[in-house]
């Protein structure tokens, strides 16, 4: 799933390793978001976006979810 973490970090001037801490998963976890490996569970994407103060939406981008593609 595609996502604006690197690009939202690079912003803010914040590591992985701030964000991780700040979230409670490791910096390995941030980063395998961040290329595409790993999809953060519902709760993971809410802690990110609110550290953003932002909705979830406006980090993750859900347009390549199938599920979405086939209720259309």
């Amino acid at each position: 799933m595609k996502n604006r973490i690197a690009e939202l970090r690079k912003e803010r001037k914040i590591s992985q390793s701030v964000l991780a801490d700040a979230v409670f998963v490791t910096r390995q976890t941030i980063t395998s978001i961040e290329v595409g490996k790993y999809t953060a569970s519902l709760e993971l994407a809410y802690r990110i976006a609110n550290y953003f103060n932002l909705s979830i939406e406006e980090v993750f981008d859900f347009s390549d979810l199938e599920v979405l593609k086939n209720e259309r």
